[in-house]
């Protein structure tokens, strides 16, 4: 539980924004444009279901138009509220501005429970709450395109995007109006992992940082690292499952909502994430300890700490048993304005959220691109770059046989080599391209200035002086 003195999410965003802005020099009125929200639209509409008409309320919040179409996820779930889809849209303004993605910042949500529907009942709640979105232009190809959150995903994006297309059935880019489509429906290869590829990829980006490695107190590689992942949804299990499997790391605990999993030795995650999918739950799962107060393992001692879940995770309550070293923002919110100050005393480092999960919206971007180019990416020039190397290969060998050296090419490098790079290699080398230069406009402004002791605030003066950069330009 939050305690109740803790400031709330929308809140604690406000003061971090607050935190930044009093290290710069923006004129009051053009900080106050950036903070606010523009608006947000509220929409209650009735869907026949089981014999009766049941109402729903949905929520559209634009905060920034500094540069459209704006982005943000819908997410579905009970919480929902106008003050946190207005917190999520100033976050997306920061986190688009962060990493160069050309958006404003949005966000949507619809006050459900999906678990309580079936299939065909959630895609008529859907279909009438993209209906209510769409005839308002608040889902949009130019002006406003959504994206999956939680609670969401493929499925509902694909029932979103024919949605539009079925009343603007002339507009030739209307599948672009959404992304985190599936592949088949208009989506770009690895959309599905993108924001837990960027959780990695942005590790990868702070392991190569010395002086950040120095002032967490960790040292050496990725390999060994001790994890406790909290939420194995998307986000957590994409983390969790390229962490361990391809850099190393010891997955240790995973906590959900009903209790946590905990091994030493390591938990292996595609079957902790398999036991779930089959039954429900993480309870019985074999070979690790159950915790049935599953928060308590947030206080764990282990090298990285990745909240993939909920806002408000750490806060007053705990911050202060908080023992790993560097904490990562897989989620957005996870770590509250209170607790954040509390870590920073205590030395630890956060990776913020406006970064560390900003790989769905940087390859959702991908995904528009595509939709409005109408052509995949690696179509017109793999077999191209294939003959290139082709032809190097063939000269290599040509000079090893006129030489008589007998020399031999590697194992697999020629196979390696010789292979053109297609749409999911092309998609992750965009994103990692994307989280280390992001990562680098950061960390130089958290090492070089005196008055700036967190990459979270490093990070807002980033976004925000880019924010700034574009209303300056369009005369405001």
């Amino acid at each position: 539980m939050i305690p109740e003195n803790e400031p709330s999410f929308r809140e604690s965003v406000d003061i971090m924004f607050n935190r930044a802005v009093a290290l710069m020099d923006l004129p009051p009125g053009l900080e106050e444009k950036i903070r606010v929200c523009n608006a947000t639209y509220t929409v209650r509409f009735g869907v026949r279901l089981r014999g009766k008409i049941q109402t729903f309320t949905g929520y559209r919040s634009v905060h920034s138009e500094h540069m459209e179409p704006v982005k943000g996820g819908i997410r579905y779930a009970t919480g929902v509220n106008q003050d946190e889809v207005e917190a999520l849209a100033a976050l997306m303004t920061y986190k688009c501005a962060l990493v160069e993605a050309p958006f404003g910042g949005s966000k949507g949500g619809l006050c459900i429970d999906p678990r309580e529907y079936d299939e065909h009942e959630l895609e008529q709640i859907t279909r009438r709450f993209a209906y209510e979105l769409i005839k308002r232009d608040m889902i949009n190809p130019a002006q406003n395109v959504p994206a999956p959150d939680m609670g969401t995903g493929e499925r509902e994006m694909a029932w979103i995007a024919d949605q539009y297309k079925r009343m603007n059935t002339t507009d030739i880019n209307g599948v672009a109006c959404v992304t985190g489509k599936p592949t088949n429906g208009g989506g770009i290869q690895g959309r599905t992992e993108a924001t837990g590829r960027g959780v990695q990829y942005a590790l990868h980006a702070f392991f190569r940082d010395a002086e950040g490695m120095k002032k967490a107190g960790l040292e050496g590689t990725l390999d060994g690292k001790r994890v406790v992942v909290q939420g194995l949804g998307n986000v957590g299990y994409h983390a969790a499952k390229f962490l361990s499997e391809e850099d190393g790391c010891v997955v240790t605990a995973i906590i959900e909502r009903d209790g946590a999993l905990h091994n030493e030795d390591g938990l292996d995650v595609e079957a902790v994430h398999q036991w779930i999918t089959k039954h429900g739950t993480i309870k019985g799962f074999p070979d690790a300890q159950m915790q049935e107060e599953g928060a308590k393992l947030l206080e764990a001692d282990c090298d990285i700490l990745i909240p993939a879940a909920l806002e408000g995770v750490i806060n007053l309550g705990n911050a202060d048993r908080v023992k790993a070293p560097l904490i990562i923002e897989a989620a957005n919110g996870p770590v509250t304005a209170g607790a954040d100050e509390i870590l920073c005393r205590k030395g630890k480092v956060m990776i913020p959220d406006m970064y560390a999960n900003a790989g769905g919206v940087t390859v959702s971007y991908f995904e528009w691109v595509k939709n409005l180019s109408h052509i995949r990416f690696g179509r017109m020039q793999r077999r191209q770059e294939e003959m290139r190397h082709q032809l190097v290969v063939d000269e290599l060998e040509r000079l090893s046989a006129d030489s008589g050296i007998g020399w031999q090419l590697s194992p697999n490098f020629k196979e390696k080599y010789l292979r053109g790079a297609g749409e999911l290699e092309l998609v992750r080398s965009g994103l990692d391209d994307t989280m280390q230069t992001a990562y680098q406009s950061m960390a130089h402004v958290w090492h070089n200035r005196e008055d700036v002791n967190d990459l979270r605030t490093a990070a807002y003066l980033v976004s925000i002086e880019k924010v700034a950069a574009s209303y300056r330009a369009k005369g405001l």
